[in-house]
């Protein structure tokens, strides 16, 4: 049975035990976005050996490229990006201390090895609500690569962001858990 969850970030392993795939998160507190641009310069920065424009220790990354703010707004549309495009990447800001991923769809297997061993969870956020989510932002500024415009890092403070866990640290997968629920409610209604 699936449990809801507030949470602040930044966050500590900690909070993070509790959650399993299929819980609903209320995020709050800061949150950086980054899509695949902005994961390969931070990746060549760590190769270079220059510091990253934020450090991931304890940090949310919420993969999203967001709209220009209307006035009167922190932040334009800023729904899910495809998570295993930052797959090459997730792992090095997982080693770092990184707790939480936001996106959509599946990981692969070697980020979802990382999370396990380093104690990060991915979260989906609901797809084609991004002007609903950007409601949830009430800050936000631009902190590196601005030359990338929405695919630039993002700084939000957000409050009551809402996810749904996907893979836990116990290696837990809603997708797959789904997968096995729709085989067997199929195959009970064959034998009906």
């Amino acid at each position: 049975m699936s449990a809801s969850h507030d949470l602040r970030a930044p966050l500590d392993a900690g909070d993070l035990r509790a959650l399993t795939a299929g819980d609903v998160v209320r995020l709050s507190g800061t949150v950086y976005t980054a899509r695949d641009a902005a994961h390969r310069r931070m990746a060549d920065a760590l190769d270079r050996g220059d510091d990253l424009p934020f450090d991931p220790a304890g940090q949310v990354l919420y993969f999203t490229g967001p709209a220009p703010a209307r006035p009167g707004r922190a932040l334009g549309p800023a729904g899910p990006t495809t998570a295993s495009r930052m797959d090459p990447w997730s792992p090095l800001l997982i080693e770092r201390g990184l707790r939480m991923m936001v996106g959509k769809g599946r990981r692969g297997d070697e980020v979802r090895a990382a999370m396990r061993v380093h104690g990060c969870v991915y979260c989906s956020a609901v797809e084609g609500a991004a002007a609903l989510l950007s409601d949830r932002v009430v800050a936000a500024e631009v902190i590196a690569y601005a030359d990338l415009g929405p695919e630039a890092v993002h700084r939000l403070e957000v409050d009551d962001f809402p996810v749904t866990v996907v893979n836990d640290l116990d290696g837990n997968d809603l997708y797959e858990q789904g997968r096995a629920r729709w085989r067997r409610d199929v195959t009970d209604g064959a034998d009906a």
